[in-house]
């Protein structure tokens, strides 16, 4: 391959690349991904599997214990007779088998089981918060698009401004003072624009990582379409939902059963076990043996040892659930007005942008453009009633966003972005 062919490659490849379509992704395909590839979820994840080996081991029972003894074996060839304090050789196969009461294993299992719910919980509430910042993180995408291209279009009336502004300075219409204001105006614009870019670049990667994305794809792209739609429950309505719903609540109301699952095994730890065993022992001497068995229990005496200290670990464990467990309702029933409040608020403020400013803010910036190219105007006026537009825009674009927020959060601090799961 000569050097020519091989820059023909390269430019058809770079053409290629530059003409591959946008891969847009909807927010559903995003938190979709993410509930699979987040990594702080996946290590959430992990508490289950912990979970379910505990649960196996409280499923065991104690094991048997086997003893193998030997006495009076007669390794030095000593004599036997009746003046001998040496007994015959004897063998003893001794077992012990433990025995729990109280139903500890049974108690073991029902707290393994309530760990395990727990842990479950848990992953309920990081899927919670990760769905909620995915959710947050796709409208810094889209207000970021929005602001892009406001400044894009902010940045072409300028140059076209501009390209006005340099014919009428050719012909002696316009002084040269004036154009340079415009270009200067131009450039600054020119700046916001790649201001705008860069955070548009940010969000988007902000936005791949929270999805579980190693590589940032370039031509990753979002829906255009910001959440619109308004909330039809009322206040009281939502925080009976959190509290059906939420997980770090229902993770509370969870942790008083685990602590009286707990409680219920440490008062049984504090009840008597004993352990059967047998033993069959063998003697043989002077050409005579036997054989016999025998039997035993032992009982451990609770004289000094009772369990008390873990009986009164969980009593306290249990009271200390209860009572964080109303303030995470208290906490919730905050959390649910304050969003609530955020959604009036920004609802309102979107209507009052939209009904009272954008329209006006555009007429004035398309009239004084107007009667700029016309020369009945200063530049002065025109950057004023530009700026304004784009404040106006701004403003807009910055309640747009707000809302969907304010929507998304309705939806995490209510649960209900979890209450299929």
């Amino acid at each position: 391959m000569n050097i020519r062919s091989l820059w023909i490659g390269l430019a058809m490849g770079a053409v290629s690349y530059a003409q591959t379509p946008p891969v847009r992704v909807s927010l559903d395909q995003a938190i979709q991904e993410a509930v699979q590839k987040n990594l702080d979820l996946a290590a959430e994840r992990l508490n289950v599997s912990v979970a379910e080996a505990r649960e196996v081991t409280a499923r065991l029972r104690p094991n048997p214990v086997l003893t193998i003894q030997s006495q009076t074996i007669n390794v030095f060839r000593a004599n036997y007779s009746n003046s001998s304090t040496l007994g015959p050789n004897q063998i003893n196969v001794h077992t012990d088998l433990p025995m729990e009461t109280a139903h500890k294993r049974q108690y073991r299992v029902q707290l393994a089981q309530q760990q395990k719910s727990l842990a479950e919980l848990g992953v309920r509430e990081v899927m919670r918060q990760v769905i909620y910042s995915v959710q947050t993180a796709y409208v810094d995408v889209q207000q970021a698009k929005n602001n892009l291209a406001l400044a894009q279009e902010n940045l072409r009336a300028l140059e076209g401004v501009v390209a006005v502004n340099e014919i009428r300075a050719n012909s002696g219409d316009l002084a040269q003072v004036e154009l340079d204001r415009s270009r200067v105006a131009a450039l600054q614009y020119r700046t916001a624009v790649q201001q705008a870019q860069l955070q548009l670049d940010q969000a988007k990667s902000q936005l791949q990582y929270l999805m579980g994305r190693m590589d940032r794809d370039p031509n990753f792209e979002v829906d255009p379409d910001l959440r619109r739609e308004p909330v039809m429950d009322a206040q009281p309505d939502l925080a009976r939902k959190a509290l059906a719903y939420r997980p770090d609540y229902l993770t509370g109301i969870q942790t008083q059963a685990t602590t009286q699952a707990d409680l219920r095994l440490q008062v049984a730890n504090g009840r008597v076990d004993y352990v059967l065993g047998s033993e069959y022992t063998h003697q043989s001497s002077g050409g005579y043996s036997g054989s016999s068995m025998g039997f035993s229990i032992s009982v451990p005496l609770r004289v000094f040892n009772k369990n008390q200290g873990e009986i009164a670990r969980a009593e306290r464990e249990l009271a200390l659930a209860g009572a964080r467990r109303n303030a995470m309702e208290a906490s919730i029933n905050l959390e649910v007005e304050r969003a609530y409040r955020q959604y009036v608020v920004s609802r309102q403020l979107l209507s009052d942008v939209e009904t009272n400013m954008l329209a006006k803010a555009r007429n004035v910036r398309d009239i004084t453009e107007y009667s700029y190219r016309r020369g009945e105007a200063t530049l002065v006026e025109f950057l004023d009633a530009q700026r304004a537009f784009n404040d106006a825009m701004q403003t807009f674009n910055d309640a747009r966003a707000g809302y969907a927020r304010s929507l998304y959060l309705i939806d995490t601090v209510s649960g209900e972005t979890v209450s299929g799961s």
